[in-house]
């Protein structure tokens, strides 16, 4: 499950937690690796330890065994060096800051002079709304600008925790669209969680199935759509095919 130039890699990571009912072992020997620029999708079941996984990748939870490096550094060096970035399905946007400046605050925290807010709100098809409040965007529109955020100060690791999994259908697939158009624009490593089968599928290079918990890694699969990918991709028979392999190893 390795690759030639693999960017991060995975080693037996588990993680194991207290409650008080005694411990749970939430994710156990999982082991994978991503090349640099590659979009990777992680699915399972709920409550499998998908978030979990996300936050050992980018250090905000460690794991309790195995490892995680990225380019040759730990995941926590690679934190500290500001190497990750995140996207959640709460945008978290600072009420009381305009769009412009929420973008701007990784750049200010930082003290990094990178792409300009202004850049990155035209990126995600937001101009114009430089000077609006969060409370005057729709939940689609508060999504890119996070994603502006995030991408604001060039990350080398993006990770994605269900972003767009509070939006209606519509707004999603749209969403989906833009988050390919920058991806290809700017070749960043990604990683998704996500529920949905048919989100994972059109969007990844490989998607990372894992079992019920405590999460293990069931197949690593090779999505086999050329790039770029149009809507009507997931209407065809073997995007359908596709999606009901996935169904089968997720029951």
């Amino acid at each position: 499950m390795s690759t030639p130039d693999g960017m991060i890699e995975a080693k037996d990571v588990g993680h194991t937690y207290a409650t008080v009912h005694g411990t749970v072992r939430a994710i156990h020997g999982v082991s994978f690796s991503a090349a640099k620029g590659e979009f990777l999708a992680i699915l399972g079941p709920s409550g499998c330890g998908k978030t979990t996984l996300l936050k050992i990748i980018g250090d905000l939870v460690e794991p309790t065994e195995g490892s995680v490096t990225v380019n040759g550094i730990s995941a926590h060096d690679a934190r500290i060096k500001g190497m990750f970035s995140y996207v959640f399905q709460n945008p978290v946007l600072l009420p009381w800051r305009r769009v412009k400046d929420n973008v701007a605050l990784p750049l200010e925290i930082l003290h990094r002079e990178s792409r300009s807010p202004a850049d990155m709100l035209r990126m995600v098809g937001l101009e114009g709304c430089e000077n609006l409040y969060p409370k005057e965007l729709s939940g689609g529109m508060q999504q890119r600008v996070a994603l502006a955020r995030a991408l604001t100060f060039d990350p080398q690791v993006l990770l994605l925790d269900e972003p767009f999994g509070a939006l209606d259908e519509l707004t999603r697939n749209t969403l989906n669209l833009e988050l390919l158009r920058i991806w290809q624009e700017i070749g960043v490593t990604t990683f998704l969680v996500t529920h949905s089968i048919s989100e994972a599928a059109f969007l990844a290079d490989r998607i990372l199935v894992l079992s019920a918990r405590p999460a293990k890694v069931e197949q690593l699969l090779e999505v086999p759509f050329k790039r770029p990918r149009e809507t009507c991709l997931r209407e065809s028979d073997d995007f359908l095919d596709l999606m009901k392999c996935l169904r089968e190893k997720l029951n």
